[in-house]
């Protein structure tokens, strides 16, 4: 098995507000060399990297908007977000809880600071994915994944610290998460000096994200808390040691490998299917859902 290296470390561009709830740092695609293509099938991350939200009356957050052709997975760290979708679904995701949302042919939905966690307000921390779906699957059914933290699969590393699986697969655990195409995605939680070991095929596109804490990765390269690593597309294997108790988003995917043709909230393979998803969600096909 040969070595996955780093192709570069990225620090978090400026951020900026999504709705008035959520101050992001984006990734895919804003920063260069991390276009949709590339990080296909990962096609949106902004990072809420830790932030302190006075008390608020009114949760604030992200009105109604609709959504079609991907799936979104937001991953709360810090604070809770609370959701609810046109298809019905919906509920809380608490700290280390998972929101697993497919939009496939349509949907509306509106997320926002959980009601009472907003009134004492706190540091909030989360990342949101865009997951794209493959052409056959963009017209599917919208369905939703509440994932809790206590139902993922968590793989020992004794003194080490903790592999959290949310979705693929690490030394043959799987995490609970149902996808369309393969991928991974999993917490790496690590003790100060803890050292955990990845695999994954040569072309899969893969990132790690440091949540927490400051990471070497294969021995070499290092990344801060903030920070994004991305790997070449060849060799399978890397490690990363942690320099103090770190938290690291591990994410790998197969590309698709079909045309993507973003607009907005919408993503599809042409400009014909983009056209069509703007009549329908104008024409009502998307379901109601009250701001």
């Amino acid at each position: 098995m040969t070595a996955k290296k780093v192709e570069i470390v990225v620090a978090p561009k400026p951020a900026h507000f999504v709705g008035d709830g959520f101050r992001v740092h984006n990734f895919i695609p804003g920063v260069q060399g991390l276009d949709m293509k590339r990080m296909d099938p990962f096609i949106m991350l902004d990072y809420n990297s830790k932030f302190h939200f006075n008390g608020s009356e009114r949760p604030r957050g992200v009105g109604v908007h609709p959504h079609r052709g991907f799936e979104t997975v937001t991953i709360a760290y810090q604070g809770k977000v609370e959701h609810h979708d046109s298809a019905g679904g919906g509920g809380i995701i608490g700290e280390g809880d998972v929101q697993w949302m497919t939009a496939a042919k349509g949907v509306l939905h509106k997320e926002y600071h959980e009601t009472e966690w907003s009134k004492k307000g706190g540091i909030f921390q989360m990342v949101q994915l865009w997951v794209n779906l493959p052409a056959k699957d963009k017209m599917s059914c919208p369905k939703y994944q509440a994932i809790e933290n206590g139902s993922m699969e968590r793989v020992d590393l004794g003194e080490n610290g903790l592999v959290e699986i949310i979705a693929g697969e690490y030394n043959g655990h799987k995490g609970p998460a149902e996808t369309f195409t393969p991928l991974n995605m999993m917490n790496a939680k690590l003790k100060a000096g803890g050292k955990a070991e990845f695999s994954f095929p040569a072309h899969f596109n893969t990132a790690a994200l440091v949540i927490e804490g400051s990471i070497t990765v294969n021995g070499e390269e290092k990344a801060a808390s903030d920070h994004l690593v991305l790997f070449k597309n060849e060799g399978e294997a890397f490690s990363i040691e942690a320099h103090e108790d770190s938290i690291v988003l591990i994410i790998s995917g197969e590309p698709i490998n079909e045309p993507i043709y973003p607009h907005g909230p919408f993503v599809m393979n042409s400009r014909e299917e983009i056209k069509q998803a703007f009549e329908d969600f104008n024409t009502g096909k998307f379901g109601y859902l009250e701001d």
